[in-house]
């Protein structure tokens, strides 16, 4: 009987080892589409304005100045992925900096599914190696959402105050993203809006009461100095990111200010975001283009520099992801 258990418990480790095996890599064939389908996208543009202006503006730029931009966008991963750790203490689970490292990173992996789910390979991770169940680590992952939207939607704000022109429609997406990471944050509110879902729809019961009861968790997170630490660690990494775009407009010659260029690209991103495309890819490129054309950036300017800042933020975030998943896996099924 003991032979029998141990041959059907190697049999569905084998089965959940292929099957994991063949979601990587089609995850990794769609990264590859989807990257392939960004650059034939922004070929095709570069084309229509001139393939020489367009290369011209990409070999202004030398290896060190790249080498800044890769580096503001790692100063974007380490302080979110700090976030991350304060609040995984905040919610009791006793994981270490390095744990909550390499949880964070290896996320970036999954960027590529749509909406972003993906990422919740993070709470199977901490399943097996805290125990935790889905329901009790799923606040975290919430209120890193809210925390990165907030963040965002007060840099937004206060870029398109600090500024003027094209950009001030963003307003209304500013006040959508801090509203959403409200709702997000108030265990009441989301709690009383699965409720209703179930009452509207009247389906999965099971699913739905492990959802509210996931939501009235997030209580434990409203406490000052966490909720300003979160909020400190999460502005300074997107705003890493959105300086990035900004010098990376000045070396090609078309400074349009700082306030504007963050502006535009926190904007981008949350546009991107709003589509549900994986990664926000077609989106926030689209965005990105049309918002410098309105401050009178040419094409064969504003499309090599987003193509350079995508490739060095998104692109760059989901190579570093597709390097530390492994190791995350590795060592989540090593945890006894």
């Amino acid at each position: 009987m003991t032979i029998t258990q141990n041959a059907a418990s190697n049999g569905a480790q084998d089965n959940e080892t292929d099957t994991t095996g063949s979601r990587r890599w089609r995850d990794i064939a769609l990264l590859a589409l989807l990257f392939a389908f960004v650059v034939a996208g922004l070929a095709g543009l570069a084309a229509a304005t001139g393939w020489e202006e367009t290369k011209h503006q990409l070999m202004k730029l030398s290896l060190g100045q790249i080498a800044i931009l890769l580096v503001l966008s790692l100063v974007n991963y380490l302080f979110r992925a700090a976030r991350w750790h304060v609040f995984s203490h905040r919610l009791g689970l006793q994981t270490s900096p390095m744990q909550s490292l390499r949880h964070f990173l290896g996320g970036f992996a999954m960027s590529v599914t749509p909406g972003r789910v993906g990422e919740l390979i993070r709470m199977r991770w901490l399943f097996r190696e805290t125990g935790w169940a889905v329901e009790r680590t799923a606040p975290l992952v919430l209120m890193d959402r809210a925390s990165d939207l907030a963040a965002m939607a007060l840099l937004l704000a206060g870029g398109v105050a600090l500024s003027a022109g094209g950009i001030s429609m963003a307003m209304p997406v500013a006040i959508l993203a801090l509203g959403a990471a409200y709702v997000a944050t108030r265990p009441a509110l989301l709690s009383g809006l699965v409720t209703l879902t179930y009452r509207t729809i009247g389906r999965f019961p099971r699913i739905m009461a492990r959802i509210r009861k996931a939501t009235r968790s997030i209580g434990v997170f409203s406490h000052g100095p966490v909720m300003a630490a979160a909020m400190a660690l999460g502005m300074i990494g997107w705003f890493a990111e959105g300086y990035a775009f900004h010098i990376l407009l000045v070396w090609m010659g078309s400074d349009i200010g700082l306030a504007k260029a963050i502006a535009i690209f926190i904007f981008s991103t949350l546009a991107g975001g709003l589509t549900g495309a994986p990664g926000g890819v077609g989106g926030a490129e689209a965005a990105m283009v049309a918002l410098l054309a309105l401050e009178g950036i040419p094409l064969e300017v504003s499309i090599p520099a987003t193509a350079l800042i995508r490739l060095t933020t998104l692109w760059f975030a989901i190579l570093i992801g597709l390097m530390v998943f492994p190791i995350a896996e590795a060592k989540s099924n090593a945890t006894p």
